[in-house]
């Protein structure tokens, strides 16, 4: 972060200082919630959990060099204490962020929006010193400490924006207003809290609303393949730049292919020109990624060979979305466990179809959350989806959810042992340790609350035959 005094911060967010003994102390390192990054220069910000308390550690994170802590409550040690420490966070990255002048790009969507994300850091880290949203810190506290990230030499603020309601992103954008904004689709996530698409796309749209107009150089970039995102173009004063397959798309992909290794390669064709681009990262769904990630680096004046040298050359920055491990006995392991909805999971059938051609092919997926009266129909079209696409085997793992998949598969038609209902992770792993043959593919994907990623760590682990895996 800038170098702040005590008194500054305490101005800003409208706190008190309590046992500060200098208020011109200067705050020179991070800001952290984790009492674990606590360093020499840095400030704490001690929320109160339902299981931890942070003000409880406010001794150790003085004694590893902290200048204050940011709190609720006097805690003996230098504080500045504040009625809402969420509040306070906020307005000191609004602080930060207007005194910087950094050039803010914010970006949300149903779905991939942490690997688009990724794609636009990669990009644009080439053409000046970026800061970005570390996973998926995307909320109101995630967000405005990956601003607080920033220096005075950062050019570019890439900001993921989630959102679980109306007025999420309005008040992140509240907190971050940013410069660029970007808005990948709208899909069935979160569906159930929402109560529809058109109240999904009503709160994504919050983000372009929030731009400033084309003349102050605010520009919106918005899915052209996707009605309800290019029907926002009517909610912005930005200037507004298409992206997508659509031949009226301004930053579009033409001639999309997938490798023989799945991965995606195509033509990228922007307004300044053209150039061929072959992705390191695996399957279809990530050409419109890439294009998002075209459409911002275009508006902030890279080229066509500029940005499609970076698109191929950029990887997987965040874990367990897509990762791909080849063991020694040739089985592939695919970990796509971080998170699922309906649009993420047939993306990810569609790529270990792709990467599986000749080779037998293993779907092993759980529950996709938060999707409300719309759960049993989009596990049951996802089962189907797997028969269709003659995945060799699905193997549902979990409660209702999971047998919702397996049912969709077995009523698609023609399959019988082909998929297979188990209870829990352990049982997957019991499964595919005894029935894995070398060259076989294998899937590994469920919502973040699943914790499939266990699946996959343990086929890592050992090979077919007990052997410890090399990579």
């Amino acid at each position: 972060m800038i170098t702040l005094s005590l008194a500054e911060i305490a101005e800003v967010v409208g706190g008190r200082m309590h046992d500060i003994p200098d208020p011109s102390a200067e705050v020179t390192g991070p800001v952290v919630r984790d009492s674990r990054e606590a360093g020499p220069g840095s400030l704490f910000v001690a929320f109160v959990g339902e299981r931890v308390d942070g003000h409880d550690f406010a001794a150790q994170v003085v004694e590893a060099g902290a200048v204050a802590v940011l709190g609720s409550r006097p805690v003996g040690m230098p504080a500045i204490v504040v009625d809402d420490v969420q509040a306070a966070l906020g307005a000191l990255a609004r602080h930060v962020v207007r005194r910087l002048g950094t050039t803010l790009v914010a970006l949300t969507g149903s779905a991939g929006k942490t690997s688009t994300k990724d794609l636009i850091a990669q990009v644009l880290r080439r053409k000046a010193p970026t800061v970005f949203t570390p996973g998926s810190m995307n909320n109101e506290v995630g967000l405005p400490l990956t601003a607080l990230t920033a220096t005075d030499e950062t050019k570019f603020l890439v900001l993921e924006m989630g959102a679980r309601g109306i007025g999420h992103i309005r008040y992140l954008c509240e907190l971050t207003p940013p410069k660029i904004g970007a808005v990948l689709n709208v899909g069935s996530a979160h569906i159930g809290e929402f109560g529809g698409r058109e109240q999904i796309a009503q709160a994504k749209g919050e983000l372009v609303e929030a731009l400033p107009p084309a003349e102050e150089g605010g520009a919106a970039i918005l899915n052209a393949d996707d009605p309800l995102v290019r029907a926002m173009a009517s909610r912005t004063k930005a200037k507004v730049i298409l992206f997508g397959e659509s031949g009226e798309a301004d930053v579009r992909a033409e001639n999309v292919r997938l490798t023989d290794t799945g991965q995606p390669s195509f033509s990228l064709h922007t307004p300044s020109g053209a150039s061929d681009v072959t992705m390191r990262l695996y399957g279809e769904h990530h050409v419109s990624n890439a294009l998002a990630a075209a459409a911002v680096a275009h508006e902030l004046g890279m080229s066509a060979d500029e940005i499609a040298t970076a698109l191929s050359e950029a990887g997987s920055l965040s874990r367990w979305r897509m990762e791909v491990t080849e063991r020694p006995d040739g089985v592939t392991v695919v970990n796509d466990a971080y998170n699922a909805n309906p649009e993420s999971m047939k993306a990810a059938l569609r790529a270990l179809v792709a990467m599986g051609k000749g080779r037998r092919t293993w779907a092993v997926l759980g529950k996709m959350a938060e999707l409300g009266d719309e759960a049993l129909a989009e596990h049951d079209a996802v089962g189907r989806l797997a028969v269709r696409l003659n995945v060799s085997k699905l193997v549902a793992v979990g409660g209702r959810e999971a047998q919702w998949l397996q049912l969709g598969a077995y009523n698609e038609g023609s399959w019988g042992e082909e998929s297979v209902h188990v209870s829990d992770a352990q049982a997957a792993v019991d499964l595919l340790r005894s029935e894995l043959r070398p060259g076989d593919v294998v899937l590994v994907k469920a919502s973040r609350s699943v914790g499939l990623e266990s699946v996959a760590t343990a086929l890592l682990e050992t090979g077919a035959e007990g052997e410890v895996a090399a990579r």
